[in-house]
């Protein structure tokens, strides 16, 4: 058996002269879910993403494959029969997520509110982002302001919505999307954040509360360059799109950026790979930003929100180590009664605890960079689904996602409320 599977990865290999992933239509690419079961198997994954290339959705990178570990990656469609007959062969548990990656993408835009101006049920592109942020502020002056905290590899400016009642000396909570350009559910749940603040301040008592007595810091996009990217050219980019010195591969991971064990463990060295950890600490012009702002801010932020996508899991420190936080107890007591909260709209679930335990290793995260800075209070959420439409979540998910999502950040909010230290 194992000759067989091995002329078959040399088969791969030599074929692997033509196609990048990205210079393709994304027409007849796969995504397979894998469960390698011993560290043989793990073993031809690695090799598998030697010899061509693979796009690792779920964990991130091939470093971080275990035995045991369910792993989702994407192949180029001329690879993906080869790959399958390898899998067969191998004996690996799999199933094909997605057979045909530009019928998932064409199927993500199935929302019923098609409108060529902003909505809180499609996905916006980064100019009608770039515009939301000034209407909003504008019309919702005594609640809602703007500013730029910082501008982008490409030159764009980062935008901040600041929002709550004007008062004397508020405690904030930080609250950051975006961070991995195709993770497009993420940013759209800042802007429903905002919506809801907006519209039910007033109405709904726990928002009104929450926005007389603290304000929000809400950043609805931060890797903008990546975002825009994944609109024009790549639906699949995650990096930023910064030069990297002695190579054409472009892009840092920007929450593989932070100074929190920053590149030691679930992180590259290489700026081609996914993972790039870049040439230091806040080397991105990005995460620079995000972080100058936060330490400029320290004194009021006591909670450090960052949504991304996808497992539906809900995460506090530590990912750059298996140590646990001081305060582990409260933070998982918050991260279940938070994710009950979630869970009684739809019954989503959602796993949570410490980062490296519950999923795997990655140092250089900004939940923990914040949560060593000394806010207290810091969660990574990793929004719907679980796999079947992975990334590329369709329109019709964005409000019932949203929405359950909410009632987990008032909880956690409201909670900090109570507890301001």
């Amino acid at each position: 058996m194992f000759k067989k599977m091995w002329a078959l990865l040399v088969l791969i290999g030599a074929a692997s002269v033509s196609a990048h992933l990205q210079d393709l239509s994304f027409d007849r690419q796969k995504v397979f879910r894998v469960i390698p079961q011993n560290d043989e198997q793990v073993e031809i994954l690695n090799f598998l993403a030697n010899i061509m290339e693979v796009d690792f959705w779920q964990p991130d990178s091939v470093t971080l494959v275990r035995p045991k570990m369910q792993v989702d990656f994407r192949v180029e469609a001329e690879k993906s029969f080869d790959v399958e007959d390898l899998l067969k062969e191998s004996g690996m548990e799999y199933q094909v997520l997605i057979d045909n990656l530009q019928a998932a993408m064409d199927a993500q835009f199935d929302s019923k509110v098609r409108t060529a101006s902003h909505s809180y049920e499609n996905y916006n592109n980064w100019d009608t982002i770039a515009a939301w942020t000034a209407d909003i502020a504008a019309q919702n002056p005594d609640l809602v302001s703007r500013s730029v905290i910082g501008e982008t590899y490409e030159g764009r400016p980062m935008y901040l919505l600041k929002m709550g009642k004007s008062g004397q000396n508020k405690k904030t909570i930080f609250m950051d999307c975006g961070f991995h350009a195709r993770e497009w559910i993420s940013p759209a749940f800042c802007q429903w954040f905002v919506k809801e603040a907006v519209e039910t301040y007033g109405k709904d008592t726990v928002m009104t509360t929450l926005l007389d007595k603290l304000d929000f810091y809400v950043l609805p996009v931060v890797n903008i360059d990546g975002y825009v990217y994944t609109w024009t050219n790549d639906r699949m980019w995650r990096k930023t799109r910064s030069k990297n010195a002695g190579t054409t591969c472009r892009g840092t991971d920007p929450n593989r950026n932070f100074n929190a064990g920053w590149c030691t463990l679930g992180a590259s060295k290489s700026p081609c790979a996914s993972t790039y950890c870049g040439s230091a600490p806040e080397s991105e012009k990005e995460t620079k930003a995000l972080a100058d702002f936060i330490r400029e801010n320290l004194s009021t932020i006591k909670a450090y929100l960052t949504i991304h996508s996808y497992s539906q899991l809900l995460l506090f420190p530590y990912s750059y180590t298996y140590k646990l936080p001081s305060n582990y107890q409260e933070l998982n007591s918050i991260a279940s009664a938070a994710s009950k909260q979630l869970a009684s709209l739809y019954n989503t679930k959602y796993t949570y605890g410490p980062g490296a335990e519950t999923i795997y290793p990655a140092a250089g995260g900004s939940d923990d960079w914040a949560y060593d800075q000394g806010v207290k209070y810091s969660f990574t959420f990793e929004l719907r689904d679980t796999g079947r439409y992975g990334f590329l979540l369709p329109e019709s998910q964005i409000k019932p996602t949203c929405e359950e999502t909410l009632l987990a950040v008032k909880y956690i909010a409201n909670y900090v409320l109570e507890h301001l230290y």
